[in-house]
């Protein structure tokens, strides 16, 4: 079980996000799409810095070029990087290959009818594939808001070798049937977790990692369960 905190704009969300719970925080660098969670390289070398250890900061970026996104991972000193972007496999090779310790998660998008040829092509070079809703409307790949069909993602979840990801219209109401309905590796949330200001909301973040915690440890214990009386 992983919960990743993303869209992560300030030190002190990203120290916020950390002491709720969460194993690792987004941090939106290398803009190609409309975002308003985009922040500068420095400052997120700087947020990456203040993270305490055993806690992860991703670059998660729009980027495909291999040398531009080698250049911000590197910068930044992240170990783990998510591609939101239509990248080609040559991309996720090459930065195997010039950083051996990354772990790659590639986007797949569930409303999207390219998502099962992606799988194909890359579930033997990548750690985890994140599973998010694109709106093309407002241009957005990402940290749209809106859910998706959960069964489009069940059966990623079962399609896969890959650890799967879910993301997308997350928040403390929808967590719980989320986890329950496609039994993910991870969830990741974004503007479910926001205040008016559009930073993140202390008591929103702290009911989605209790809730999404809570509901990995059930499903768990269900699991176990049912080995047993196998």
């Amino acid at each position: 079980m992983r919960i990743k905190i993303c869209g992560i704009k300030t030190v002190e969300d990203a120290c916020l996000a950390i002491e709720q719970g969460a194993d690792a925080i987004g941090l939106l660098v290398g803009k190609r799409h409309y975002s308003e969670d985009f922040i500068s390289e420095d400052l997120a070398k700087k947020i990456t810095k203040a993270c305490p250890p055993y806690t992860s900061p991703v670059l998660v970026t729009h980027l495909k070029d291999w040398r531009e996104i080698y250049n911000l991972a590197t910068y930044i000193s992240v170990t783990t990087i998510q591609i939101h972007s239509n990248c080609e496999l040559d991309t996720v090779i090459r930065l195997q290959e010039k950083i051996p310790y990354i772990k790659i998660v590639k986007s797949l998008h569930a409303n999207q009818l390219e998502t099962h040829q992606n799988i194909e092509v890359f579930e033997d070079y990548v750690d985890a594939f994140i599973v998010d809703t694109i709106n093309m409307e407002e241009g957005r790949v990402g940290g749209t808001g809106l859910t998706h069909d959960w069964n489009i993602s069940k059966n990623i979840v079962e399609q896969t070798k890959c650890k799967v990801i879910l993301a997308g219209g997350l928040n403390p109401d929808n967590i719980a049937d989320a986890i329950r309905k496609v039994n993910p590796f991870g969830v990741d949330a974004n503007s479910g977790l926001k205040n008016k200001e559009g930073l993140k909301d202390k008591k929103k973040i702290s009911d989605f990692i209790s809730k999404a915690k809570l509901e990995f440890i059930q499903l768990k214990n269900k699991c176990s369960n049912s080995s047993q009386l196998l």
